[in-house]
C-alpha cells in the first residue's frame, strides 16, 4: 500500500518542462487580445471585476497581475496592493479598508494579496489574535456572499509553491540589487514557517472555498507556466463576453505632419548618446 503524501506538499514542477520565454511571450499574446476583448464587455455591460490572487511570499502574484494588466487601461484596471494598516484603520472594521478598493461599473480590481492577510500572514506571524482569525473565517464568506449578490463578478487565486522554488526565488532577490526591495523581514521569517503558513492556508480553504466564492489553487513553480493557465482560466468561466470592437474613423491629416516647436525659452534636452 502506497503512503500517502504530504498534503502541503506538490508534486515538483520538471525543469525540462518550464516555459521559455519565446513560446511564453507566443501563448501571452492572444490572452492578452482576450483580456481586452473582456475589458470591452465590462464596460459595455457594467459589469465589475474583482480577482483576488494570495499565495506564498516569491509565488508570482506580482507577475501575473503584471501579465493582466500590461494591455489594459488603467483608468479601468486598478490595482490595489494595500500597505500594513494605519491606527485609524486598525480600529475600523477589518473588511471596511478593503471594501473601499471595490469596483465601480465597468472595472476591474486586481488583488495583490486582499483581505486574505488576517488568514495568512497576520495570523501565521502574530499580527492579529487568534480570536480574530477565526472570526475572520467566520465573516469572510459572508462578506463575499453580499459582494457576489450584488453582482460583482469575484475570482480568488492561491498561487502554490514548493520550498525549494521559492528559496530560489529568496536567493534571486537578495543577489539582484533591483529586486531586493521585494525582500522584506517578514519575507524572511516565514522561511522557518513554511509549515505553518500551509497549515494556516489550509483552514482557510476550508472555512472559505464556498460554492459562492470558490478558490482555485495553481502551480507556479513555473511562474510563465503559473500565468498562462490563471489567465485562461479565468477568461473560460467569465460569462459570454464577446462585444464588437468599435469601428474608428481615421482620415488622413491633410498635410505633412509638422515638427513640434516651442514659444519659450525651454528646449528638450539632448537625446542621450
Amino acid at each position: 500500500m502506497k503512503k500517502s503524501k504530504d498534503k502541503n506538499k506538490s508534486e515538483p514542477t520538471d525543469r525540462r518542462d518550464h516555459v521559455g520565454k519565446g513560446a511564453y511571450g507566443e501563448m501571452l499574446e492572444p490572452l492578452q487580445l482576450a483580456l481586452n476583448n473582456m475589458a470591452r464587455w465590462l464596460q459595455h455591460t457594467g459589469k465589475r471585476l474583482v480577482i483576488v490572487f494570495e499565495g506564498r511570499d516569491t509565488a508570482g502574484k506580482g507577475g501575473v497581475i503584471s501579465a493582466i494588466a500590461a494591455t489594459l487601461n488603467p483608468r479601468q484596471c486598478k490595482v490595489v496592493a494595500l500597505a500594513k494598516p494605519s491606527d485609524r484603520e486598525s480600529s475600523q472594521w477589518y473588511f471596511q479598508r478593503y471594501a473601499a478598493h471595490l469596483p465601480a461599473a465597468g472595472e476591474i480590481v486586481l488583488m495583490d494579496r486582499s483581505w486574505y492577510n488576517r488568514a495568512g500572514v497576520e495570523r501565521v506571524m502574530g499580527f492579529c489574535t487568534e480570536e480574530e482569525a477565526h472570526a475572520f473565517l467566520k465573516q469572510a464568506p459572508v462578506f463575499e456572499q453580499l459582494l457576489v449578490d450584488d453582482n460583482i463578478l469575484l475570482f480568488k487565486y492561491w498561487l502554490t509553491v514548493d520550498q525549494a522554488q521559492q528559496e530560489e526565488r529568496f536567493a534571486e532577490r537578495l543577489a539582484d540589487p533591483l529586486k531586493r526591495w521585494k525582500l522584506s523581514p517578514v519575507d524572511l521569517q516565514a522561511r522557518s514557517k513554511y509549515a505553518d503558513y500551509g497549515r494556516a492556508r489550509d483552514a482557510m480553504l476550508r472555512a472559505t472555498h464556498t460554492a459562492h466564492a470558490p478558490w482555485t489553487l495553481v502551480d507556479f513553480n513555473d511562474q510563465r507556466r503559473g500565468r498562462i493557465t490563471l489567465i485562461r482560466h479565468m477568461l473560460a468561466h467569465l460569462p459570454e463576453h464577446a462585444v464588437p470592437a468599435p469601428t474608428i474613423d481615421f482620415p488622413p491629416l491633410g498635410h505633412e505632419p509638422l515638427r513640434e516647436r516651442f514659444g519659450t525659452a525651454l528646449k528638450p534636452i539632448a537625446s542621450a548618446t
